[in-house]
Formats: C-alpha cells, sequence, structure tokens
C-alpha cells in the first residue's frame, strides 16, 4: 500500500495547497489547505511519520479556526494563537523522533504566528521563508514525493501570486486579499 496508493493521497493533497496560493480571499485559502493538510495527515499517519501527522492535525483545527477569524471574535486573540503553539510543542515532546519532529513543530508554529496576523503578505512570507523548506526537509526525510512536490511548488506559487497581485497589495489591510 506505502508506494502507490499512500504516494496517490499526497499528489491529492498537491492540488489543493497549490489552489491555495492562488485565491486571492485568505477565508478560501484556510479552506484548501484544511483539505490539503487533511491528505497529508492521512499520509503521514500511513507513513508512520507521527510528529508530522498530529501537527497536520493540530493545523485542521487551525485552519478550521481562523475560517471563522471574521466572525468569532474569540480566534482572533493571539492567546488562541499561541494555545496551539503549545500543542505542537507538546507533540514534538510527545512524538519525539528527532529532527523530524522539530521540523514538524517548527513549520506548523511559524505557519501559525504568521496566519493569525490575518494578512496575506505576512501568510505567504511566514510560508516561503520557514515553514515551506521546514516541510520539504521534513518530506524528504520521510519519502513523501508528494510532500516534497507540495512545498517546491508552494514556495513557487506563493512567488507567483506576490508577482500576479503584487506584495503590496497583499499587505494593504483594506484590500480585497483580507476577506
Amino acid at each position: 500500500m506505502k508506494p502507490f496508493i499512500v504516494q496517490m493521497i499526497g499528489f491529492l493533497a498537491v492540488a489543493a495547497f497549490i489552489a491555495s496560493y492562488q485565491i486571492k480571499s485568505n477565508r478560501l485559502l484556510y479552506l484548501f489547505q484544511l483539505i490539503g493538510s487533511s491528505l497529508f495527515c492521512l499520509q503521514f499517519f500511513l507513513l508512520d511519520a507521527i510528529s508530522g501527522c498530529f501537527s497536520l492535525g493540530v493545523n485542521i483545527l487551525r485552519n478550521a479556526l481562523l475560517m471563522k477569524y471574521k466572525r468569532w471574535q474569540w480566534v482572533k486573540k493571539k492567546q488562541v494563537a499561541w494555545l496551539l503553539c503549545l500543542l505542537y510543542g507538546c507533540i514534538m515532546v510527545f512524538t519525539w523522533s528527532g529532527i523530524t519532529s522539530v521540523l514538524a513543530v517548527v513549520a506548523s508554529v511559524v505557519s501559525t504566528l504568521g496566519y493569525w496576523k490575518n494578512n496575506a503578505k505576512t501568510i505567504r512570507l511566514s510560508n516561503l521563508f520557514c515553514a515551506c523548506p521546514c516541510w520539504l526537509i521534513y518530506d524528504i526525510m520521510i519519502g513523501t514525493w508528494g510532500g516534497m512536490i507540495s512545498e517546491a511548488i508552494t514556495m513557487l506559487s506563493i512567488v507567483i501570486s506576490a508577482v500576479r497581485f503584487g506584495w503590496d497589495a497583499m499587505g494593504n489591510p483594506n484590500s480585497e486579499f483580507q476577506n
């Protein structure tokens, strides 16, 4: 089962992540990333990559909360982000498997803190320069082709979105990106 079906799950996740960075709305970005994270969570479980699996499980919760960012005022509080970061730390401790555990947690913490700014530019920059490279190394170490391709394409997709829409537009709190 590992070689073909498990790798195919990763390729489906790739499609969701590619789409996520080509959407202007933060809310839809979170939805597509929730779908992609769910698929990668399943793949990591099947690959016995438990730190990544549980980190993505919290990422799924995070993205679900962020989809309600404008409706649920309590979600906007920094304490919610820090609580999620605490969960990531607990995951690292309880699923410790060396550097892979550190990579999964660093990627998740940095992206979570970036997402809580609810700013398209910050989200993309935190992923481009930290979260994606950490997940890429993690994916190489556990052997998921879909994961490796996803992170490489996601980084390229972020750059393309910056060219298409402009960094300034993404950072403007009054722009269409902040919906």
